[in-house]
């Protein structure tokens, strides 16, 4: 009896190869590739809070007063494709009840515009692209993939420069837990302004370059350890001027204890979060472990059938009756 391999035995074993083989490919390339900051982003977060800022128009510090900072994220993709790294336009402004909704961000309390660069698979900073500032530090709109439980440097751009963020265990945000790191600036001078004499205790002096000073009570992120996304962030800042030379306060421009992501803006970044994490998790683990699995299970039954064959009686020969023709 001869044995012949069936086209399901060879499909079998064809589709267990390719899925042992498709497994640490899932692993060692395509879930590298999707471990890659976007260049696509548009996004917007809210803090919100109570505090103090000086209005010029009354020309002193108002207190008790409520005080949103929004930040919108949005990416270059010309300019990243062109790179090859994360090209982000920032604009985040400071406001308070009266300059909110905002027509112009020129109106409110603080507007600053940067372009932020950094390295799609580490989040290094990139010095390219017309950068500004050019920033430091290992953390920034976001932490890099598979946040560790460690210490991070953080750019922190009001002081202009990094501050060590210590890991401080677990935190749930709506419900999704992620890793809380915790940090604070203590007094610096950031910079000079001129301004009349009298608001730093300077009556004779018609105009002075004070100095400014900032300080930040207490920095509370909660970053998503798969992705780096940041799901809740809290910060307590404090803006002052000083006469030059003065160890003391002059002028308070801005304070709150704490101001923090609203509701909205947490559900929000966990939605994007848990999406993103999931992907990664899928690609790295679920997706390759069930191709082994499969490919084992159909690798094993396609040998098996392809070693049986398939029994198939032989051909009778085809057999003719010869006749002589008399001569």
């Amino acid at each position: 009896m001869r044995r012949t391999a069936s086209p399901l035995s060879l499909f079998l074993l064809g589709a267990g190869v390719f899925l042992l083989v498709l497994a640490p490919l899932l692993v060692w390339y395509v879930q590298p590739q999707a471990k890659r900051t976007p260049i696509d982003t548009d996004t917007t977060t809210v803090f919100t809070g109570t505090g103090s800022y000086f209005d010029t128009g009354k020309v002193e510090t108002l207190t008790g007063k409520e005080i949103t900072i929004t930040r919108q994220v949005r990416g270059d993709v010309a300019d990243s494709l062109e790179s090859g790294n994360a090209v982000w336009d920032v604009s985040t402004s400071v406001d308070h009840a009266e300059t909110l909704p905002a027509s112009d961000p020129r109106d409110a309390l603080q507007w600053t515009m940067e372009r932020w660069v950094t390295d799609r698979y580490t989040n290094e900073p990139v010095h390219c692209c017309e950068e500004s500032p050019t920033f430091d530090g290992e953390a920034y709109l976001k932490f890099p993939f598979d946040v560790e439980k460690r210490a991070y440097r953080w750019w922190d751009g009001t002081l202009g420069g990094v501050v060590r963020l210590e890991y401080a265990g677990g935190r749930k945000v709506q419900g999704y837990e992620g890793y809380l790191f915790k940090g604070t600036v203590e007094p610096t001078r950031t910079g000079v302004r001129q301004v009349p004499g009298v608001l730093v205790d300077r009556p004779k002096t018609p105009q002075i370059l004070a100095e400014e000073w900032y300080s930040n009570s207490g920095i509370e992120l909660v970053v998503d350890q798969r992705t780096g996304r940041i799901i809740n962030a809290a910060i307590g800042p404090k803006k002052t001027l000083r006469a030059p030379g003065s160890s003391k306060d002059a002028v308070t421009l801005l304070e709150s204890k704490r101001v923090e992501f609203t509701e909205e803006t947490q559900k929000t970044q966990v939605e994007l979060a848990s999406a993103d994490s999931r992907r990664l998790a899928l690609l790295g683990g679920t997706l390759p472990a069930g191709a082994v699995a499969l490919g084992l299970v159909l690798t094993l039954v396609g040998t098996v059938l392809v070693v049986r064959g398939r029994r198939s009686e032989p051909e009778a020969p085809n057999t003719h009756m010869m006749t002589n023709s008399p001569t």
